[in-house]
């Protein structure tokens, strides 16, 4: 009889996912197999969306998304996203997936996780555990979020409530490596805490969890990860820029090296997106506040940063040996997401790209598919078309690799001397002019 009481006592785990975007709606999809989990974000139209079965960022199908959907008076597994903060007050776990971007001079902006923090502060319980999975730089979680935490909710940290961190690894575009055979790192405010975190991760993440000692150490893991690619490609973008005026093909080099076995496969191009882009300057910005400035970091950062402007450069240079007049020169950029099949336009490099080609009075075009002229306008103020079209151009710059341009007919785009550009070397069956 005792034992009926306490079975019947035993409050079940229920999750809210604070965040539906890339990173946020394929955790609740992927919990929702085994738990009750309330989706919540601030965006009224993203939530009828997908409370109507579609992801328009394309990282769930349809299908996958609607066979885990669930009324609100569910009482059944499964996702019910919404707006509205009173939803969510009976979750015990909390996650928090917002977007961690820098500002136009390359400092961390950390109002969307300090929004969200006093969004779940305001509905905080005893016993309940905050997990935050937004990039940060180490310290950012219990320095700055739980501050809040405590603020709005009038809890103690630590004795009242707890929180964890487990830093995402999604690879937005990717349909191989999803967030559960992706190996996930997690880690608690105290050792007892941290072991909840990774037991809950560890029910659902078929490739295992990592249980760091600290949430310290988890944050500074998920910064050098994107830190050292950002480095590694910077290294292969100067080599390009030193082979291309040797005359040698860059990729004809990294395939040769590539034979020895501790070689790193790096590839040069454009560096955007909301992770390898941006995590290297939380970790600068907290090295500088110790004191340290980290050369090598931001060395890596500035050159990545400058390939846009050498990319419309190098360009303008072969239009000029093909005697191409510049001014009014009609220019088409295919692709303007930040990689390829994926609509992601978050913090896309392409943009430098096409800035600095209007600078010389040239008239750009971008064509790309999958991208929403929608967001493109808002972030960017820039139009893009969806269809193949149908005039021809001076110049032809591939910038991001999609599919849907591999079998594109480039001499129905292209006059009789015109510059074909290829940044990502995706075009090995097509005579073309020098990339990256």
């Amino acid at each position: 009889m005792v034992l009926g009481k306490f079975v019947k006592n035993m409050k079940k785990d229920k999750i809210a996912i604070i965040g539906l975007g890339y990173v946020g709606l394929p955790l609740a999809r992927l919990f929702a197999t085994k738990y009750s989990v309330v989706g919540f974000d601030i965006n009224k139209n993203r939530i009828s969306e997908l409370m109507s079965g579609i992801d328009s960022t394309l990282e769930l199908d349809n299908e996958t998304l609607q066979s885990v959907l669930i009324s609100e008076d569910s009482h059944s597994n499964g996702l019910f996203c919404t707006n509205q903060l009173d939803k969510i007050k009976d979750c015990n776990y909390y996650i928090i997936t917002v977007p961690t971007p820098v500002d136009k001079n390359n400092r961390p902006i950390l109002i969307p996780l300090v929004k969200a923090s006093e969004t779940v502060g305001a509905v905080l319980k005893k016993g309940d555990i905050v997990i935050y999975e937004s990039t940060v730089y180490p310290g950012a979680t219990e320095e700055d979020c739980v501050p809040v935490l405590e603020k709005v909710s009038g809890l103690k940290f630590n004795k009242d409530f707890y929180a964890g961190y487990s830093p995402e690894r999604i690879n937005p575009g990717d349909k191989e490596h999803t967030v559960e055979k992706i190996l996930k790192v997690t880690s608690g405010s105290t050792p007892e805490i941290g072991k909840k975190v990774d037991d809950l991760y560890k029910s659902v993440i078929t490739a295992g969890t990592h249980l760091a000692p600290t949430i310290k150490v988890a944050e500074a893991s998920k910064v050098i990860e994107n830190s050292q690619r950002d480095i590694n490609i910077a290294f292969v973008n100067e080599l390009a820029k030193i082979f291309n005026l040797m005359d040698i093909n860059t990729h004809d080099v990294l395939e040769a090296a590539g034979t020895k076995w501790n070689f790193l496969p790096f590839k040069p191009g454009l560096v955007g997106g909301h992770c390898i882009g941006v995590d290297p300057y939380y970790l600068a910005q907290k090295a500088q506040e110790y004191g340290y400035n980290p050369e090598i970091i931001l060395a890596g950062r500035r050159l990545n940063d400058s390939m846009g402007k050498y990319i419309a450069s190098e360009v303008i240079k072969l239009m000029i040996q093909k005697d191409i007049n510049i001014k009014d020169a009609d220019i088409l950029i295919l692709g303007i997401t930040f990689k390829e099949n994926c609509p992601d336009v978050r913090n896309t490099k392409v943009v430098d790209v096409i800035s600095a080609l209007k600078e010389y009075n040239t008239r750009v075009t971008v064509f790309d598919p999958w991208a929403s002229s929608d967001e493109l306008q808002h972030e960017y103020g820039l139009t893009s078309i969806k269809e193949v079209p149908q005039k021809k151009y001076d110049s032809i710059i591939l910038t991001v690799a999609h599919n849907e341009f591999k079998n594109l007919d480039f001499e129905a785009l292209k006059k009789n001397t015109s510059v074909i550009y290829d940044v990502k070397n995706s075009l090995e069956d097509y005579q073309k002019d020098k990339g990256l």
